[in-house]
């Protein structure tokens, strides 16, 4: 059976997050990867003993995925020290804070769904 609705192609956009990987000596270094209309992302980059938060959002859950190097992180009471591809769920309403852990830099993957009001 043939169907005489039009052809759609799909294209695929892809970004390599290494373009993102910018560090800066004076506060973390954070870029959008992401900016749609249910779901967010953006990469942190930490040098030395620069950090994060705390934040919080009462209506979105959260992603942290440690890219390059090691963290500390706290979500609400909880902490963790966080290596390479180690990843955290941040619940809503819970206060997230993080923390470059290691002589070395470190890249964070923070998702957000649906984005931060």
């Amino acid at each position: 059976m043939q169907s005489d609705a039009p052809v759609r192609w799909t294209f695929v956009k892809t970004l390599d997050i290494r373009d993102l990987v910018r560090f800066s000596d004076e506060e973390p270094r954070r870029s959008t990867v992401l900016d749609g209309e249910r779901l967010w992302s953006e990469v942190v980059c930490l040098q030395e003993s620069q950090g994060l938060g705390p934040l919080r959002d009462e209506g979105s859950d959260g992603l942290l995925v440690v890219l390059t190097g090691e963290v500390a992180a706290q979500v609400g009471r909880g902490r963790a020290r966080m290596k390479q591809w180690e990843t955290v769920a941040i619940p809503a309403g819970e206060d997230l804070t993080v923390r470059n852990a290691s002589e070395e830099p470190s890249v964070v993957l923070l998702v957000v769904a649906p984005p931060p009001g």
